[in-house]
């Protein structure tokens, strides 16, 4: 074999020097081509080649606290504004600290170095380097205590609604404060993208939610529904003809809500699946811990959760979301024009309701009989035909 047969498939690692007016986007093309940085340079041709073409669909989860670093305001409002996230799981921590934004309250930056006992006394909070006084807290959490005493919020729903109309609010207030652009939830509310939380209770705006209940508040949280919903949000785009890709900054518990829409749709509704096509991950977990956070796409391929077909285009980046976010945001808008949005939050109860119709059509209380199909292992090993009957 000649010595350039040999490395056809691999370009040659000759990059030119910095310029002092290179571009992000050249900046990840140009430089970024070994080791983490080679991950996201790959992520960015990931996102701007195969997940934003075609109309796809592109959901995105959020874990780690990126909205008190003001990656709400540089990143995800840009994002949503050009069309490039179509649908959220969020903490409900980013969520929260979001409003402290949106309600144009003051974080400033700080250390991580400063003495903790001091800056209890001096009612100052501190987000390893970002520091906001109490009264942030204390008025975010009178704020969203009034507004949920609202007509509108005195009944059971999907956390996707509760946010939707919480953004609303959020947005009206940053009018009246000439704000700009401060909140991703009052930019989803604009946008029409679903945010759903995961884990409702976990955060403040579900303690307060929980306070007012002790007020007699009848809102509540529907986490059966939020669980169908993303399910009908991945199907509508699958039986449409459209690719479903995940966009996954940290991990944990988002990570999995977006993810198991997969096995909600085959293993629990008995509804033919391949899985999500294109899976993006930022993460600083390793994998070998059993945490869910550094767990692999090729593991979810086994649990239904991506396509085996497309594992080969998966990524992921080893590298902290708040330096990936910032590059793959600056990357995709320069590197691809704007879509049109898909406002999926206009579209909710048509969504829900094609894919219970289907599933009371097809799904049993029994056993779910699957065709699935077990891929042969590029190892060699086979499976038998009658074990594989019965995964």
């Amino acid at each position: 074999m000649s010595k350039m047969s040999k490395f056809a498939r691999y370009p040659r690692l000759n990059p030119s020097g910095i310029g002092k007016n290179m571009s992000a986007a050249d900046l990840v093309d140009q430089t970024f081509l070994a080791y983490n940085g080679g991950r996201v340079r790959e992520a960015a041709k990931l996102l701007t080649d195969k997940m934003l073409p075609n109309d796809g669909l592109i959901g995105m989860s959020l874990t780690g606290a990126l909205t008190p670093a003001g990656l709400g305001k540089s990143c995800l409002i840009p994002l949503m504004r050009a069309g490039f996230v179509d649908w959220i799981v969020s903490t409900g921590a980013n969520l929260y600290h979001d409003l402290h934004y949106g309600l144009g309250m003051a974080l400033h930056q700080g250390s991580p170095f400063l003495d903790d006992v001091a800056l209890h006394r001096d009612g100052v909070i501190r987000i390893y380097d970002i520091l906001f006084d109490f009264n942030v807290l204390l008025d975010t959490d009178a704020f969203v205590r009034e507004v949920i005493q609202g007509p509108e919020f005195q009944r059971s729903m999907g956390t996707d609604e509760f946010h939707y109309l919480l953004g609303g609010y959020v947005s009206e207030r940053g009018r009246k404060l000439g704000l700009k652009d401060s909140s991703m939830l009052a930019a989803a509310y604009e946008c029409g993208v679903p945010v759903f939380t995961s884990s409702p209770g976990d955060s403040s705006i579900g303690m307060n939610v929980a306070a007012m209940s002790l007020r007699d508040s009848k809102l509540a949280y529907d986490v059966n529904r939020d669980v169908n919903q993303t399910a009908s949000i991945v199907y509508d785009a699958k039986s449409s003809g459209h690719t479903s890709s995940v966009f996954i900054l940290g991990g944990g518990s988002p990570k999995n809500f977006m993810l198991q829409t997969e096995p909600q749709i085959q293993e629990v509704m008995g509804i033919a699946e391949k899985g999500h096509d294109y899976f993006l991950q930022c993460t600083d977990a390793r994998p070998d811990t059993g945490g869910l956070s550094g767990a692999t796409p090729a593991e979810a391929v086994s649990w239904g959760k991506v396509d085996p077909n497309s594992l080969p285009d998966c990524v992921v980046a080893y590298v902290d979301s708040t330096i990936a976010l910032p590059l793959l945001t600056a990357y995709a808008l320069n590197r691809h024009r704007p879509r049109k949005l898909k406002r999926l939050y206009d579209r909710r109860d048509e969504l829900l309701e094609k894919v219970r119709s289907l599933y009371l059509q097809i799904g049993t209380v029994s056993k779910i009989k699957t065709s699935r199909k077990i891929a042969k292992r590029a190892s060699g090993l086979t499976v038998q035909k009658d074990s594989a009957a019965k995964s």
